[in-house]
């Protein structure tokens, strides 16, 4: 990774084993979000020495950032910890290599439609049927297990398309979020918001309850964080094809008025 540096002097040459480890410590905080070294070592079983080392040539080189890290509930004493972020240039690093292709294939689909509102909805429609076939995808590995797993089940599947996903419990017991780490299309997002939205969309689908989308990498959060209430969980599709049963008679219905006539 270090051939990717941009502008100013050459980096130093580093040995097959430290562009390893180098990519390690990346593909790390790509996969578990903003880490501070001591997670990073703990995860990696490296040094913290070692980590920081790896650290400070990512951020020399644009691949990661380093950004305070974030503290929820009452600060202690003492310097904040410091976090590392995964920046976009340290995603393209990785398996982005067709992101301008898909931007311009988006682009040429909204000018295609004439532009304005109508183009803006030829993209959506695109993007709700590229959804909707994804989660044709997950849909048996969702709905095979109880309400409560679904969506740890749903960030297994998103792993295995490469967005590096998880299922985490929040403070209040009122729900969980679903976090992507990585975006295979974050870029192309960017530029076209409707990706994001149709992806929401899908996941309520799959999930039978209303999330709601607090993060995204296209708008420059570390992670793609989405909030999923703990609800019941909507009809399965069987139920909602199945006609809808006739109601039953009742006494009202089946006593004969006295004065019918016959």
């Amino acid at each position: 990774m270090a051939r990717r540096a941009t502008g100013g002097s050459a980096p130093s040459p580093v040995s097959d084993e430290q562009s390893g480890t180098r990519r390690r410590v990346a593909r790390s905080i790509l996969d578990h979000g903003p880490s501070t070294a001591a997670q990073l070592a703990e995860r990696l079983g490296l040094t913290q020495a070692a980590v920081r080392r790896h650290l400070d040539a990512l951020v020399a080189e644009s691949l990661v950032e380093s950004r305070e890290k974030r503290v929820y509930g009452s600060r202690g004493r003492g310097r904040p910890a410091r976090a590392f972020a995964i920046t976009d240039l340290g995603r393209d690093a990785f398996d982005q290599a067709y992101d301008e292709l898909a931007v311009e294939a988006l682009r040429w689909i909204e000018r295609a439609a004439g532009g304005g509102e109508d183009g803006a909805a030829a993209v959506l429609g695109f993007a709700r049927a590229r959804a909707a076939a994804q989660a044709e995808r997950y849909r048996s590995l969702v709905e095979r297990v109880p309400p409560e797993q679904r969506a740890q089940a749903l960030a297994e599947a998103l792993s295995r398309d490469g967005y590096a996903a998880a299922a985490r419990g929040v403070a209040a017991p009122s729900g969980e979020q679903l976090c992507q780490h990585h975006c295979p299309v974050a870029h192309a997002a960017v530029s076209f918001p409707q990706l994001c939205d149709a992806e929401t969309e899908v996941f309520s689908a799959l999930l039978g309850t209303h999330v709601q989308r607090l993060a995204t990498i296209a708008h420059g959060d570390g992670v793609c964080t989405t909030f999923v209430p703990h609800a019941s969980v909507g009809p399965s599709r069987a139920d909602r094809e199945r006609p809808a049963a006739a109601p039953e008679p009742t006494a009202s219905d089946a006593a004969a008025p006295e004065n019918a006539s016959p």
